[in-house]
């Protein structure tokens, strides 16, 4: 087993450094306390990075970075993050963007509240004034308001869902999703941004990025109502300051909330001089428990990154995943995982790679076998193989792709199926998607099953007599292995699949011991 050493550049919550510590095959070490400059003088040695904000990943970060092969940022901004130097480097970048997702959307719905109630004044009137004049603090109700969402996606939808909960009329705005993901929310879409400009309440949640910044400025406040009411806690600079200032003054714009900022630490900020505002100092991510999910998803990113079995939201491969549909981006993952696991059981020289694939997500063939490929040729290249070579190698090697389309009738939206061949046979594994992350395995070697493809796993294949998840259990007890699920599929040959998923580690020795019970007609030990 050879170890892959992590190095954790900024303080993330203590759980995600248990969890890495929890991983017989990851060495890691927190080097959160460490000056920067120090941090650079151990970088050589470590295969993986998980950084914050607090730590530049520029050309001096680079250079000592000989040996990484990924970075993950414990978050959802790159700013720090020299994405074009990493990828000439050939270093992956990823990124945690929808941990704190929660944490945004109700931070937001917070300012949403202050905008129209005007809570931080009237609190700072009774509090630091002591002044008691509930007259001078007449509000609005969300009730039957318009509010515009520019961007609909993890947040900007759930903040949609929530202000319909308060009686809201609820307008979407993004061009690069399927209208129908706010349509079934029971949501207004719109193509003309001029319907969101005419909203009593507008709140924006995309990316930061030239189509973006000052996406709110001067003109489009200018066709707004007179009293709109602004809210940003997405990036600072996708409304112009100025305008934003200027506007705020005049009372053109009735109040705005805001949590970020185009320079932070914003302590001098003219916006802060306005008293129709409230403000926060960037705390969209700021709870115990979002955190708590950025520690363990980026441990887990680093866990899969070290191993090679996935990238999870990686933000340098060669495919452009920003011109894909938001819903393509799990089924990369997941048919990476499916091509390693394959590879896993067969353990011999692949001949043929075939998908098929059904849905929508069959556009996407050729992105499809990319992803496969190095998920298949990883368990026994290693490092070798990337997203750019995969299909050179494939040819050189001798391997057959091959990519179809069901035009069949299933129970599924989408689904993708591989076969991979070798001499030994031929393995087969199907999987979907539902929502933005949900990945499942549904199918194996022709049986039926419901199992998330993650972490440390034994497929026993045997016949189906009973008595044998007993034997099994017992085996694993003796060995001190822990099961964390236990999914089970039955074929009409008399047959079963057990897919064991397990917290600590598998030896040889005990995959021979559950080798050698009397129904057992094959196992095998595989990690995603």
């Amino acid at each position: 087993m050879k170890i892959k050493k992590v190095l954790v550049c900024d303080t993330i919550h203590s759980k995600g450094i248990e969890l890495l510590k929890n991983e017989e095959d990851i060495e890691v070490f927190d080097a959160s306390s460490y000056p920067k400059d120090e941090l650079l003088d151990i970088l050589e040695d470590y295969d993986i990075a998980i950084t914050r904000s607090s730590t530049p990943v520029n050309q001096a970060f680079l250079e000592r970075a000989k040996n990484l092969k990924a970075i993950v940022r414990a978050g959802v901004g790159v700013d720090n993050v020299d994405i074009e130097g990493c990828s000439k480097k050939g270093i992956i970048v990823m990124n945690v963007p929808t941990a704190n997702t929660i944490a945004a959307v109700e931070m937001t719905m917070a300012h949403l509240l202050a905008c129209a109630r005007s809570f931080p004044n009237a609190n700072n009137d009774l509090k630091l004034d002591r002044v008691w004049k509930r007259e001078k603090w007449y509000g609005i109700e969300l009730y039957e308001k318009k509010l515009g969402i520019i961007g609909f996606g993890n947040i900007g939808s759930r903040v949609g869902v929530r202000a319909k909960a308060f009686g809201m009329d609820v307008v979407a705005y993004d061009p690069y999703i399927d209208p129908k993901k706010a349509i079934d929310l029971d949501i207004k879409y719109t193509e003309n941004f001029d319907d969101i400009l005419a909203c009593d309440f507008i709140t924006i949640h995309t990316p930061k990025n030239k189509e973006t910044i000052d996406m709110i400025s001067y003109d489009e406040i200018k066709k707004m109502k007179d009293g709109v009411r602004l809210v940003n806690c997405a990036r600072g600079g996708l409304y112009n300051e100025d305008a934003l200032y200027d506007n705020i003054k005049s009372g053109k714009i009735a109040y705005a909330g805001i949590d970020v900022f185009v320079k932070e630490p914003a302590i001098n900020n003219k916006l802060l001089d306005l008293e129709n505002i409230s403000v926060t100092p960037h705390l969209g991510a700021n709870t115990y428990e979002s955190q708590e999910k950025i520690a363990t998803q980026a441990a887990g990113q680093a866990i899969s990154a070290a191993r090679g079995s996935s990238y999870p939201n990686a933000l340098n491969l060669p495919i452009d995943e920003s011109k894909m549909p938001t819903f393509v981006k799990p089924y990369l993952e997941l048919v990476q995982k499916m091509g390693s696991l394959t590879a896993q059981v067969s353990k011999a020289p692949i001949r043929t790679l075939k998908i098929v694939a059904e849905g929508e997500i069959s556009k996407y063939l050729d992105s499809l076998m990319t992803f496969a490929l190095v998920g298949s040729l990883g368990e026994s290249m290693g490092e070798q193989i990337n997203y750019v070579n995969a299909e050179f190698v494939a040819k050189e090697k001798g391997i057959k792709t091959v990519t179809e389309t069901f035009k069949g009738d299933s129970v599924f939206k989408n689904r993708i199926d591989i076969y991979l061949s070798t001499n030994k046979g031929t393995v087969d594994i199907s999987g979907t998607a539902f929502g933005d992350d949900i990945q499942r395995i549904v199918k194996f070697d022709g049986f039926s099953l419901d199992v998330e493809p993650k972490g440390k796993m034994i497929i026993f294949k045997n016949t189906d007599v009973p008595g044998v998840i007993g034997e099994i259990g017992t085996i694993l007890a003796k060995n001190g292995i822990n099961i964390a699920d236990f999914r089970l599929g039955r074929n009409n040959k008399s047959q079963a699949l057990a897919v064991i998923l397990v917290d600590n580690s598998v030896t040889k020795d005990v995959i021979n011991e559950l080798s050698k019970l009397e129904a057992c007609i094959d196992v095998s030990y595989v990690i995603l």
